[in-house]
């Protein structure tokens, strides 16, 4: 059986990934990565993102798979759960969800709307949950809870803070072959 080619959709979060950000890494370094470009990063707003999403779906060819992360886990769980449509769906293998974010934690942004309460239904495809330990976004047991409840595999990597650039992480090869494992199921 040969292998075929995933897409990567990246899915940042609140303000954008920068350039020393794990997921602007990637799509420097494989063009199969593309990012989804929301329409205002400063000020989202659910069913904007969600919409985008689907557009980006919807545009984009199976089979593909989500990096997303902090608020872009978000937007991928209520976008699978309250958006989607079958079709949709069946084009996504999997998800890496790095960093989720705590809607009812003090941090969480303030200009970000609608993206409480966070749906805790089982999600439609393969996922993986990536938690840091100091995570003052969202704490272990929030991941660990939407984690469940979505059946994920849930992975703690330590103190990491919000797994984002000040995290050194560099290329995060680790976090690639979580990715990378969404291509190997059959």
């Amino acid at each position: 059986m040969s292998e075929q080619k995933l897409n990567m959709l990246v899915l940042p979060g609140y303000q954008n990934s920068g350039a020393g950000h794990w997921q602007t890494r990637w799509e420097a370094l494989d063009p199969a990565f593309t990012r989804v470009q929301m329409p205002d990063w400063d000020h989202p707003v659910r069913d904007t993102w969600c919409r985008t999403l689907d557009a980006a779906v919807a545009a984009a060819d199976a089979p593909m798979v989500f990096a997303a992360h902090s608020l872009g886990c978000l937007t991928t769980a209520f976008w699978a759960t309250h958006y989607a449509s079958a079709a949709q769906l069946a084009k996504v293998a999997g998800a890496l969800l790095v960093a989720l974010p705590d809607p009812s934690e003090a941090h969480f942004p303030q200009d970000a709307s609608g993206f409480s309460p966070v749906p805790l239904t089982r999600l439609p495809f393969a996922n993986i949950v990536v938690a840091s330990s100091d995570d003052p976004y969202g704490g272990v047991p929030f991941s660990q809870t939407c984690a469940n409840a979505w059946g994920s595999r849930w992975i703690d990597i330590g103190p990491r803070g919000h797994i984002n650039a000040d995290s050194g992480l560099g290329d995060w090869d680790e976090g690639r072959g979580w990715l990378a494992s969404f291509g190997a199921r059959g």
